[in-house]
C-alpha cells in the first residue's frame, strides 16, 4: 500500500509539474542535496532522483539548477524570515532584521553568500535574486519608514532607502565578508546595537 502511495504521488508530480506539492519535493531535494554535497556539484538528474520526478518535469518549470536553489532558498528564507509590521517602525524593522541575522548564521547564510558572489557574474542569477528576494522585501520594509515618517516617529527629511541601506548594509557586510572567521558572526546584542546606531539618527527629535 505504501509504495503504491508513492509511485501515485510521482505520477501525480509528473502530470502536473507546477502541483504545490511536486513543487514542494523538488525544492527541499534540491536544498537537501546542496546542503550534502555542495551546490556547485548540483545535477538535475540528482534533484529529480531525490524529489521522485522526472527530468523533464523539473526542465518546465526550471531553466538551470541555480534557477531552482533560488527558488528554493528564497522560499525557505521567506518563510522563516517574513517582514514584520508592529506598531512602530523601529520595531517593526528590528524584529525583521533579528530573523534575517538568524539566517544569516544558519546554513543558508552560506548558500545565500555564495547565490550573491555567483549573480555579480551572472545577470540571469542577479535578476532571480532581485526580483523574488530584494525587490520584494525592500518595498515592504520603504512602506514601513513612510509610515513612520507619517506618524511623525522619524525624521520628515528622510531617504527611505538610505535608511534601509544603513540599517541592512552593515549586514550583508558581514555575511558576504566575515572578516572574524568563515562563519557569520550576526549575535542579537550586535543587531540591537546596530538598530540603536542607526536610528539616534533616525528618529524625529523632540521640539524639531
Amino acid at each position: 500500500m505504501r509504495k503504491n502511495r508513492i509511485l501515485e504521488e510521482v505520477n501525480n508530480c509528473v502530470g502536473r509539474p507546477r502541483d504545490a506539492r511536486c513543487t514542494q519535493k523538488v525544492l527541499d531535494a534540491a536544498l537537501e542535496l546542496g546542503t550534502e554535497t555542495g551546490f556547485s556539484d548540483l545535477t538535475m538528474e540528482g534533484i529529480a532522483a531525490r524529489a521522485g520526478v522526472g527530468k523533464t518535469t523539473i526542465y518546465r518549470r526550471w531553466s538551470n539548477i541555480w534557477a531552482i536553489v533560488v527558488d528554493a532558498l528564497l522560499a525557505e528564507a521567506s518563510h522563516l524570515a517574513p517582514v514584520q509590521h508592529r506598531p512602530t517602525a523601529r520595531q517593526s524593522l528590528s524584529e525583521t532584521m533579528h530573523l534575517v541575522a538568524k539566517i544569516f548564521r544558519s546554513k543558508h547564510g552560506r548558500t545565500l553568500r555564495a547565490l550573491i558572489g555567483r549573480a555579480q557574474m551572472d545577470r540571469g542569477l542577479r535578476k532571480e535574486i532581485t526580483e523574488h528576494w530584494l525587490h520584494v522585501r525592500r518595498q515592504l520594509s520603504r512602506e514601513i519608514i513612510l509610515q513612520g515618517i507619517a506618524s511623525g516617529e522619524l525624521r520628515a527629511d528622510l531617504d527611505p532607502d538610505i535608511a534601509l541601506d544603513s540599517l541592512y548594509g552593515a549586514m550583508y557586510y558581514r555575511l558576504l565578508l566575515p572578516y572574524d572567521g568563515d562563519d557569520v558572526k550576526l549575535p542579537d546584542a550586535y543587531v540591537d546595537a546596530l538598530v540603536d546606531a542607526v536610528f539616534c539618527g533616525l528618529e524625529k527629535r523632540k521640539g524639531k
